[in-house]
């Protein structure tokens, strides 16, 4: 199964400079929870925002750049291609940017959303999501906190 997980804003703003906008730590529980264990898809510039290699998880970077091989992860041209060297029958996820996103969004089965109920300037954002192609089946509400600046919600979408 092909997932998209993302945190979104109102406005469908991921982040600008190649950073989020926001801080919210059970998001981070929940993104770690969810992948460990798992190949995850993601764009040059996603990859070069961490500190290092997530670990627990096959990193597989979609890049132009010729020559372009970071240690540990697996370097490929295309969003087909990246699928294509996924094990079957195993859930693996896009996990960001902006444009893999939307490269993504084709293949995906199921989308896990965090909306962070405010909107945020950005340069990145996610795709919109057709309620003809997509069902919300789980919708948890979560209010902001001493830990949480804003209100959000876990979205879980699978496609019609």
């Amino acid at each position: 199964m092909i997932i998209m997980i993302a945190a979104a804003s109102e406005n469908n703003a991921l982040g600008k400079n190649n950073e989020l906008v926001w801080h919210l730590p059970n998001d981070f529980k929940r993104f770690k929870s969810l992948t460990s264990g798992h190949h995850i898809i993601m764009g040059r510039k996603t990859f070069e925002s961490f500190p290092k290699p997530l670990p627990n998880r096959t990193h597989i970077v979609i890049s132009r750049q010729e020559n372009y091989a970071p240690q540990g992860c697996i370097v490929v041209k295309s969003m087909a291609k990246a699928i294509e060297i996924c094990p079957l029958g195993e859930s693996v996820y896009i996990i960001g940017g902006g444009e893999i996103y939307n490269l993504g969004l084709p293949f995906s089965d199921k989308i896990e959303l965090t909306r962070v109920h405010h909107n945020f300037e950005a340069d990145a954002f996610f795709p919109e999501i057709n309620p003809q192609d997509w069902e919300i089946v789980n919708s948890e509400f979560q209010p902001k906190d001493d830990k949480h600046q804003f209100d959000y919600t876990y979205q879980t979408y699978v496609r019609k």
